[in-house]
């Protein structure tokens, strides 16, 4: 019986171990007694947005913190992020191969960019479909507390995807 038990513990731990993850959120990625990312700008007329989406030759809009404070002790750890593809990078197929990453829909395109401490500069040998660029998805690779430059924004993480998934929540 205990060793049935043990067996059935050790097959439930063998999926979170295997993949060493953390679940990361992006608040968790502002140092305490930083001062909040500002909340993103709303579309309230949605009959604007294709309008908005086709500027996208416009000039961009003016990152709120270019350098706000990151979190040393991210830096190393294996996680697991959501959130949103702005395109860097685009090859030959249409892949997307280098990105950022960033906490909701839009950002660094039609609103002002978020604090660097709210963008992961995400480099992927997998690559998205530009088409699959509308909904979030789960990055997850080893993170790293370091400072990139585009002509975007300013990053204050950095990342090598090992996989890219639609967004799903989390189980448990």
């Amino acid at each position: 019986m205990l060793r049935h038990l043990l067996l059935a513990l050790a097959l439930l731990a063998t999926p979170a171990l295997a993949e060493g993850l953390r679940i990361l959120n992006w608040e968790e990625m502002i140092p305490e007694g930083a001062p909040p990312p500002p909340p993103p700008a709303a579309f309230h007329d949605l009959s604007q947005l294709a309008d908005a989406l086709a500027a996208e030759s416009a000039p961009a809009a003016t990152q709120q913190s270019p350098a706000a404070p990151v979190v040393q002790a991210l830096h190393g750890q294996r996680v697991q992020l959501p959130g949103y593809v702005v395109p860097l990078e685009i090859d030959a197929a249409g892949l997307v191969r280098e990105f950022l990453l960033v906490p909701y829909f839009g950002a660094c395109i039609h609103v002002p960019p978020p604090p660097s401490n709210q963008i992961v500069h995400v480099r992927s040998e997998q690559g998205l479909p530009l088409d699959d660029l509308w909904q979030p998805f789960w990055i997850e690779g080893e993170l790293r507390v370091e400072a990139s430059s585009s002509e975007l924004a300013e990053a204050g993480y950095r990342m090598q995807a090992e996989r890219i998934r639609p967004y799903e929540l989390p189980h448990g």
